[in-house]
């Protein structure tokens, strides 16, 4: 027999279910530019290793991660109204992570880092437990059709193993708009013991999150957003 193939193939159940589809994208010229001058100061190489915040940052500041930014604006936005705190954000697509490098050069934001990874990933291997004082998830990709549900990011398992980089006071804010979603995110949240809502149900939206251009469309539209925002006991 074969050596290389003498291993039996993996057990596709094993596999990690992805909350993530990698699709391409086209890039402009300027998150293009951006990616090359920018990209090595400010976006991280995932490591198997601890991340040295305080190294990264060049201060000890209050750490926010962000996972799956989208085009970062509202990290750029967040970025700027809490210029005392430190960002880390996760996205997997190139041309959000060109898009947030182009913000960053052209308002000279300095307290933000990327990772362009999976944040599971990320986690497990780069943030040190009890490390973040904050974790955003805005509008996280809801998997509309029931047979991709068991896709999506909020589930139990991912939120008990996220409280643990959480230290104690700190916070995750999540916000969708996807009502059957919101519902599940609250649910979930709710049964986690590590956790404690800051509110009767949703939360009013948190005033450094800024209103994106989809949002406030939907809301004229007479769409719904639902906030939701937990403490770590």
């Amino acid at each position: 027999m074969d050596e290389q193939n003498s291993n039996p193939p993996q057990n596709p159940q094993h596999r990690p279910i992805k909350s993530f589809v990698t699709r391409p994208g086209r890039m402009g010229t300027g998150q293009i530019k951006a990616l090359a001058e920018l990209g090595p100061k400010f976006v991280l190489p995932y490591k198997v290793e601890r991340l040295d915040t305080a190294a990264t940052f060049g201060r000890s500041a209050p750490l926010v991660l962000e996972i799956g930014f989208g085009m970062g604006a509202a990290t750029a936005d967040i970025a700027q109204t809490l210029p005392d705190h430190d960002f880390i954000g996760c996205e997997v697509h190139e041309p959000g992570v060109g898009a947030l490098l182009k913000l960053i050069g052209e308002r000279d934001i300095g307290n933000i880092r990327i990772v362009q990874h999976d944040a599971v990933e990320v986690l497990r291997d780069m943030i040190g437990e009890a490390a973040l004082d904050g974790v955003h998830i805005f509008f996280p990709d809801p998997w509309h059709k029931k047979r991709h549900n068991k896709r999506r990011l909020i589930q139990a398992p991912f939120v008990a193993n996220l409280v643990k980089h959480i230290k104690p006071g700190g916070y995750l804010h999540c916000a969708t708009d996807w009502q059957p979603y919101a519902e599940q995110i609250l649910d979930v949240l709710s049964a986690e013991p590590a956790l404690q809502n800051t509110a009767a149900g949703y939360a009013d939206k948190p005033a450094y999150r800024p209103l994106t251009k989809f949002e406030s469309r939907g809301i004229k539209l007479g769409h719904g957003v639902w906030d939701l925002v937990f403490r770590k006991k």
